[in-house]
């Protein structure tokens, strides 16, 4: 079973940036399929960006597209989720998960994934 450790969460102003970062411990990250997920309170878990185990290909919900980034480092063990242009309703806990597969249908699921940090919080001042 892998551990995988959110940080970089924080306080911002609108309009600011933040940028979190995931690692995995166990097992190396390039054995995985990787995404970032938020939940907000009162609100489902949903998905905000994926990532291929090779960084070539990734995704994002439609909220933030042209606003975050996903990259990951191999190399490192280490996924990151660069948030640009952030607004009030982007406050949340992000989480980092990982899967041992996903497919182009299956990306966006909660249920696709096998592994789960514990999140951070992100909090967006209007």
């Amino acid at each position: 079973q892998v551990h995988v450790v959110e940080s970089g969460g924080g306080l911002v102003q609108a309009g600011g940036s933040l940028r979190l970062s995931c690692r995995t411990s166990t097992h190396p990250l390039r054995w995985y399929d990787m995404a970032w997920f938020r939940q907000a309170p009162g609100k489902e878990r949903e998905f905000v960006a994926a990532i291929s185990r090779s960084g070539s290909n990734s995704a994002y919900t439609a909220s933030v597209k042209g606003r975050f980034t996903i990259s990951r480092d191999n190399a490192k063990n280490m996924m990151y989720l660069q948030m640009n242009g952030l607004k009030f309703e982007d406050t949340a806990v992000y989480y980092c998960a990982a899967a041992y597969k996903t497919g182009e249908s299956t990306l966006s699921a909660v249920t696709s994934y096998d592994f789960w940090g514990q999140g951070t919080q992100v909090a967006v001042s209007s």
